[in-house]
């Protein structure tokens, strides 16, 4: 049974939950600070360390946006399905055998996704998405120039932000010390669209 939360403490998590679904990932410390006025990152982790105490999230103190919401029994969630791995750097290849299934609850995602990757490497670290992620992703082949997409190059999939050109696309890395894949448009194909991330490095 879970504890009682303060009447703070539940506008903290209700502020994490709304902040999930409408980016697809955690916020920070300091957004969490800003959102409810303090002038110290330490009062928001005073907040965060007492909600993990009475069970409410995880906390990755390593990891950037390191705040991990727990699903109740008693929440509506659906599974979704941890199908591999992708890369968060080079290319690597694909491997679709699903490895397990994670309970999300709804309204967790602004769209829902259709499964889960994990991300390998550390390409995308500016953008919050890191090695050990599960990236959620919803499967098509249409995406626009700015969108995260999950991009197959022949039998190798990576992720990235998509830029479209005239007759080329580029894969842009958030992370200065990886460079663009730049490849022909028609040998291109978008697997799915980036729509949240869960920590979870279990």
């Amino acid at each position: 049974m879970r504890e009682n939360l303060t009447f703070r403490q539940q506008q903290i998590l209700d502020f994490i939950c709304e902040f999930q679904a409408e980016n697809g990932m955690a916020p920070t410390r300091a957004e969490i600070a800003l959102r409810m006025g303090y002038r110290s990152k330490n009062a928001a982790s005073d907040h965060l360390r007492a909600l993990e105490r009475k069970g409410y999230i995880n906390l990755h103190s390593d990891r950037s946006r390191g705040i991990q919401v727990l699903v109740g029994i008693d929440e509506d969630s659906y599974e979704l399905p941890v199908i591999g791995q992708v890369a968060a750097g080079s290319p690597i290849e694909a491997v679709e055998n699903i490895e397990r299934s994670v309970p999300v609850p709804e309204g967790m995602f602004k769209r829902r996704p259709t499964y889960l990757l994990r991300v390998r490497g550390e390409s995308m670290r500016d953008l919050g998405i890191l090695d050990g992620d599960l990236i959620a992703v919803r499967r098509t082949q249409v995406a626009n120039s700015g969108d995260i997409v999950v991009a197959r190059i022949g039998d190798e999939v990576t992720v990235k932000t998509l830029k479209l050109m005239k007759d080329k696309a580029a894969l842009l890395p958030a992370n200065e010390e990886f460079q663009p894949i730049i490849v022909p448009a028609a040998d291109l194909i978008i697997e799915g669209t980036f729509v949240g991330l869960i920590r979870d490095h279990s």
